[in-house]
């Protein structure tokens, strides 16, 4: 009879929200012993410019396990921190940096990511935010085995979720956030009961999620109203898709639905009545939550109260 294995020990690297719910969940994981926690450094955030803490950080040291922020990875940099932890696995959601091949080669288990897209689409850096923009109706979480490509290893297995019309970005975020907990959940205990599964990824079908860009948040109103709603709510709650009114000022937009068009130039603000409704190339969208240029975040209505807008005018001109 043989001798049931214990716990996995599993080094976590991960940085944003998303990671640190996925390492949530791993502690609680009785499959899994999470022996430290590698994030990026503390960043300068916010008008005081003050160094924040990685959600990750402020999770494992909660939770008192072993935090690392390399400055690099490169040239055998964390090989000492490595060998330290000895982890059989190591698992990464958003970390932020590519491995290099001393860290992948290392557990033997293999380096395991939850990527937030159904792979091949949306390899890359902001799969959640261009699956939104482009208008899909279902994305997903992949536990992937890590190679030197991106985004490019093979699949263990995939869990899939719907996307609604007017789901935001961030709302997909969080749940895919739990998904992709749940899936390490899975892993590791599947890595401990026996082999984890693995298929090769498909050359067909394969699409790159680009970090989003100042000219990707610009709205371009002369799209039908549809795509400019997907775009609005792909960048909902950030980064923010934005457009400029009349003087010049940005207004950042996070809310909108669409509506029937009229017969208008694209970006005029036909009506002021539920929500600032702006014509696009067919159609048009009632934008319903906006942030001034200098100010705090809000509804339409109370921007149009405070005439910061007015029917006729053309936005993005």
């Amino acid at each position: 009879m043989t001798a049931e294995r214990g716990p996995v020990r599993v080094l976590f690297m991960g940085t944003p929200d998303i990671a640190a719910e996925c390492l949530r969940q791993l502690i609680a994981c009785p499959d899994a012993d999470v022996v430290g926690a590698v994030t990026q450094p503390d960043r300068q955030k916010g008008r005081g410019m003050k160094f924040l803490p990685p959600p990750v950080k402020v999770l494992a040291e909660e939770n008192g396990i072993p935090v690392f922020q390399p400055a690099t990875l490169k040239d055998g940099a964390f090989e000492d921190e490595l060998r330290g932890t000895d982890p059989e696995m190591i698992i990464v959601a958003a970390y932020g940096r590519i491995l290099p091949s001393y860290v992948l080669d290392y557990p033997p288990l293999g380096c395991v990511n939850a990527h937030a897209s159904l792979l091949p689409k949306y390899r890359g850096a902001a799969p959640i935010n261009r699956a939104v923009m482009a208008g899909e109706r279902a994305t997903g979480v992949t536990a992937m085995f890590m190679d030197e490509g991106l985004d490019t290893g093979d699949v263990i297995f995939s869990a899939e979720t719907s996307v609604g019309e007017n789901e935001t970005a961030g709302d997909v975020h969080d749940r895919l956030a739990v998904m992709a907990g749940e899936a390490m959940c899975r892993v590791v205990k599947t890595a401990r009961e026996g082999t984890l599964p693995r298929t090769p990824q498909p050359a067909e079908g394969a699409t790159y999620a680009a970090k989003i860009t100042k000219e990707d948040q610009k709205i371009d109103f002369s799209l039908p109203a549809k795509a400019v709603h997907d775009l609005i709510r792909g960048l909902s709650p950030y980064p923010g898709a934005f457009t400029a009114l009349p003087g010049g000022k940005l207004l950042k937009i996070t809310g909108s639905r669409v509506a029937d068009g009229v017969s208008a130039a694209p970006g005029t603000v036909t009506s002021l009545s539920d929500g600032i409704t702006v014509a696009c190339g067919s159609g048009s969208v009632i934008l319903t939550e906006v942030t001034p240029e200098g100010r705090g975040k809000m509804d339409a209505m109370s921007f149009v109260r405070g005439r910061g807008v007015a029917a006729g005018d053309v936005l993005g001109g």
